[in-house]
C-alpha cells in the first residue's frame, strides 16, 4: 500500500504531484473536510493532511507508511508489521492524542461495514456539523490556519 517507492515513480515526478497537491489544496476557497475510512499511507496520507478537518473512523489508521513498508525497511521483512503499526502510532486515539486529526467517528457494532445505513448517518451527522461551524469562518483565516497546521506536522516538542 501506498505510493510506488520506486526510481521510476520519482523519474515521472510524483514527488513533485504530491507537492503540488498540497500546495493547490492548501489555497482552495472552500472549507476541506477530509475523512479516513480505511487505511491512509504514503503519498496519499500526506495529500488528504491539510483538510482543515481531518475526521476518521475508529477502526482506521492513518500514516506516512504502511506498517509492512515500515517493516521491510527496518527489519528487511513484513514479518514485524504488527510492531511497526505499534511504533508508528495510527489509530485514531494515537492521532486524536497527537492533534493529527480533530475527531474520532463511532463506527456501529462491528464496523462500518457491517451496518452502511448506521456509519452513513454518523459521517452525515458529523460532516453537517463541521460544515455549518467551518462555514462561520472566514476563507483567508481558514487558508492561514491550514498552512499553519501542515506547518507544525511532525514537528517534537518533548
Amino acid at each position: 500500500p501506498g505510493a510506488f517507492p520506486g526510481l521510476e515513480a520519482e523519474e515521472r515526478g510524483q514527488a513533485e504531484a504530491i507537492a503540488r497537491n498540497l500546495f493547490e489544496m492548501s489555497h482552495l476557497k472552500v472549507p476541506i473536510i477530509v475523512v479516513i475510512i480505511g487505511e491512509g499511507a504514503s503519498g496519499g496520507a500526506l495529500g488528504i493532511g491539510i483538510g482543515d478537518r481531518i475526521l476518521m473512523l475508529e477502526n482506521s489508521w492513518y500514516s506516512v507508511i504502511s506498517p509492512e513498508s515500515c517493516s521491510s525497511i527496518l527489519w528487511r521483512s513484513w514479518d514485524y508489521k504488527e510492531q511497526a503499526a505499534e511504533a508508528l502510532q495510527l489509530t485514531a486515539p494515537d492521532l486524536k492524542k497527537q492533534g493529527l486529526i480533530y475527531e474520532i467517528l463511532p463506527e456501529p457494532l462491528g464496523g462500518a461495514h457491517r451496518d452502511h445505513v448506521k456509519a452513513a448517518g454518523i459521517l452525515k451527522t458529523q460532516l453537517l456539523n463541521e460544515l455549518r461551524h467551518l462555514s462561520k469562518i472566514k476563507i483567508d483565516k481558514l487558508i492561514e490556519r491550514r498552512i499553519e497546521k501542515f506547518s507544525r506536522m511532525g514537528e517534537y516538542s518533548g
